[in-house]
């Protein structure tokens, strides 16, 4: 294993060996990952540094460095607590396509609680337990539906890149407002002057706009991913 992947690999995945004896440490892994996740949480992840999760933990830096090596360490701890289990309670409700469904819902409230995973999880990395344990169950979901082991893993690889983009978008737009709806209203306007130019385009915001309040670039999307795999699987029964 590279030497650069290694103290992730040991601080996410351990074994942490506790002293036998002496004082009770003041700082745990658990702790550290809380407090940079909050700072995260309220200022975005740019805003996170060892110095101010040690300033939030009120001990000094190098008591810090003490339990994680660097900021690349530090991130991947707040990214697996962040996202933390799959919840047990959501586990295998229902059939396949259901428990699917749940997984993505669950999976876009952990983006919008936690909207700085987004810029964490680019790129190669070494995953927690806790992210792992979301891969385990939308690729468990699909036991016995004839899909092999690599469809299942591209099936939940294609799940989260539709919640990780309409995460994107909604964090884009700010907070408060409905990235479709946003982008939907400035199109309208254009296309009032355009209309001879955009024909289906125009067509297609009015139908859109009668849907307003509506997030439909998320349901669309996800029924269609849903319907694609139902009928991939169908056709493996056949």
């Amino acid at each position: 294993m590279g030497g650069e992947h290694a103290e992730v690999v040991r601080l996410l995945w351990g074994p942490h060996p506790k002293p036998a004896r002496g004082p009770r440490p003041k700082l745990d892994l658990d702790r550290i990952a809380r407090a940079g996740t909050e700072i995260a949480d309220s200022e975005g992840l740019a805003e996170v540094s060892m110095q101010r999760v040690a300033a939030q933990l009120g001990v000094t830096k190098m008591a810090l460095y003490r339990y994680v090596p660097g900021k690349a360490e530090l991130v991947a701890l707040m990214v697996d607590a962040a996202i933390g289990p799959y919840p047990a309670a959501k586990a295998r409700l229902g059939g396949w396509r259901e428990q699917l469904e749940e997984w993505a819902r669950q999976l876009l409230t952990v983006f919008r609680r936690h909207p700085w995973t987004l810029d964490a999880i680019i790129g190669p990395r070494i995953p927690g337990p806790g992210e792992l344990s979301w891969v385990e169950h939308a690729i468990s979901a699909l036991d016995g539906t004839g899909l092999n082991g690599a469809e299942r893993m591209d099936a939940a690889v294609l799940m989260v890149g539709h919640v990780r983009s309409i995460s994107q978008q909604a964090r884009a737009a700010g907070p408060a407002a409905n990235p479709e709806a946003h982008l939907g209203a400035v199109l309208g306007d254009l296309m009032q002057t355009h209309s001879e130019r955009f024909p289906a385009l125009t067509e297609a915001l009015a139908s859109a706009a009668q849907a307003e309040g509506q997030d439909q670039a998320w349901e669309f999307g996800l029924q269609r991913i849903l319907d694609g795999l139902a009928a991939l699987i169908d056709q493996r029964a056949r």
